[in-house]
């Protein structure tokens, strides 16, 4: 089974740790494929970000489908571009933050999601919303760690997520903890050692959601919502997304590279 594992965003030291937490859980048999696209933000911070990060990500997915993977994983807390992806493939395809909200909803009675900076809050929120799962959720909270401080030894990042994690159990009464941020993913399991209760990271959760799935040989609907993009001229884009650039003087002018 070939998972392909695509950080939206175009820090390759993040996608590397990315790619060792997924690895790390992954079963006999699964090939872990970690990727980022070479265009796009270097973090993902809030909606601006998520916008200009969709076009490299959806590029990397249109990859993947066409060397054949079992499923795709977008390694953004964001879950950036999923229904688009989601739209391209067949494959599964799999967001972290929707795997880690599921995986807490089974362990807790209620969670507190710790991500990065205040400005990925609302965002969070809204999809806890969309996936119905914000009845679970005791709050998002923002440990005010930048998601590039998390490459930085010499930062104060995990401090602060520690002191997050307090409040959630003492403010909240949390029962476990979801990281809001990929580039957490390696802090898991020495966080739940250090405050005694389940911390949820959602690259590991996402990759035995997909290996579940493509073992069961569940793809995606293509009904409604989800059905392949219609051919329509993409003015401006590369042929990269399965669909086709208009003919010379469609549209007024031809498709720039």
């Amino acid at each position: 089974m070939r998972i392909l594992v695509v950080n939206p965003n175009t820090t390759a030291g993040m996608t590397a740790r990315i790619g060792a937490a997924a690895r790390a859980v992954a079963g006999p048999g699964t090939e872990i494929e970690a990727v980022n696209p070479a265009m796009g933000p270097a973090s993902i911070e809030g909606y601006y970000d998520e916008a200009f990060a969709v076009p490299g990500l959806l590029e990397e997915i249109a990859r993947g489908e066409a060397t054949g993977v079992d499923g795709h994983i977008i390694a953004c807390f964001d879950d950036t571009g999923l229904d688009a992806a989601r739209s391209l493939a067949r494959a599964p395809v799999v967001g972290i933050g929707e795997a880690a909200f599921h995986m807490a909803s089974l362990i807790a009675g209620r969670f507190t999601v710790v991500t990065t900076l205040d400005r990925s809050v609302p965002a969070i929120e809204h999809n806890l919303m969309k996936y119905g799962l914000d009845r679970r959720c005791a709050r998002v909270r923002a440990a005010e760690v930048p998601v590039l401080a998390l490459e930085d030894p010499a930062s104060d990042a995990r401090r602060r997520i520690d002191e997050a994690i307090d409040a959630a159990k003492r403010e909240e009464r949390a029962e476990a903890i979801v990281l809001g941020c990929a580039g957490m993913a390696d802090l898991a399991a020495s966080l739940s050692t250090a405050h005694g209760l389940p911390v949820v990271d959602g690259v590991a959760c996402a990759v035995k959601l997909v290996e579940g799935l493509a073992a069961l040989g569940l793809r995606t609907s293509k009904v409604l919502g989800y059905q392949a993009p219609r051919a329509k001229p993409y003015i401006g884009l590369l042929e990269r997304f399965g669909v086709p650039s208009p003919a010379p003087g469609e549209g007024g002018r031809e498709a720039a590279g």
